[in-house]
């Protein structure tokens, strides 16, 4: 089975050359850092507290040593990635402890204003990292995982969150970027056709959780931020458009990917430096 994920058009739409390095040549053209290592393990102590919560009891969730998880998990996927990159100086001891000790002031912020942001009275879980693997044309299939999956018991309303970390938060750039916030259209698009749930029962939110805040502030600053992006029929529609833009470009009906060679850039991309040697 083909598979094609947002990662695939939001790369294509930074640099249609790095996508082809990385999905149709299979050079890889990234490498994971203290970042990516950071906000996965976040990922499974923010899910494997919301997985306790809503299957079995807050107290119960409030008891998991998810500061441990978050340590273990850390750990494991710097050593996952030391033996995958070959590279044993691929993050420094000191940035490990310092993302770890953001990780807790993350988490104790989290246990303590949880209901802001998840309430079990009236919701349930229906999935977390819930697989979409939907065909869109020939043998291609769109894959995403969906990190946390609710339900409203009341309305019947879908709720599909997803979790990201982040230095200080999104700014209004980050906000208005609409290939950034295509990721959760296309979830709500793709778990509309698998479950045949009406787009309009779907709702999206982003949890962007904030390693530092801003210093000497003269107003309290939270540590987890919302943000919801426009997806109305109307964005719904630019989005579809977005996105068939891209499929067409990069893949023929039958879901074989187009031998297309795009010219490298000259230093404007903001990618160049990961490719220019390639």
């Amino acid at each position: 089975m083909k598979q094609v994920s947002y990662s695939q058009y939001s790369l294509w739409n930074q640099c249609p050359y790095q996508w082809k390095l990385q999905y149709v040549d299979k050079i890889k053209t990234s490498e994971p850092s203290i970042h990516t290592i950071f906000g996965s393990a976040m990922h499974e102590a923010i899910q494997t507290y919301l997985g306790c919560m809503f299957n079995f009891t807050i107290k119960e969730a409030d008891e998991q040593n998810i500061e441990d998880l978050l340590r273990r998990k850390m750990k494991e996927f710097y050593q996952k990635e030391i033996v995958e990159t070959e590279k044993l100086d691929l993050v420094s001891r000191d940035d490990m402890v310092e993302f770890y000790m953001q990780g807790e002031e993350i988490l104790e912020y989290f246990r303590k204003k949880r209901g802001e942001y998840f309430n079990k009275k009236g919701w349930s879980l229906l999935g977390i990292e819930e697989r979409l693997a939907i065909p869109i044309r020939g043998d291609l299939h769109f894959l995403g995982f969906l990190d946390v999956v609710l339900k409203d018991e009341i309305s019947g309303k879908i709720k599909i969150i997803d979790i990201k970390t982040a230095t200080m938060g999104w700014n209004k750039y980050q906000k208005a970027d609409v290939v950034k916030n295509d990721q959760l259209l296309l979830y709500k698009e793709y778990y509309s056709k698998k479950h045949d749930v009406p787009v309009e029962m779907i709702d999206i939110e982003f949890l962007i959780f904030k390693r530092k805040l801003w210093e000497k502030a003269e107003f309290p600053q939270k540590r987890i931020q919302r943000h919801v992006p426009a997806n109305g029929k109307p964005s719904m529609n630019k989005m579809r458009s977005r996105f068939e833009e891209f499929l067409d470009a990069c893949y023929d009906e039958s879901g074989k990917a187009k031998s297309i060679e795009y010219e490298k850039c000259v230093g404007k991309c903001k990618a160049f430096t990961k490719c220019k040697d390639l």
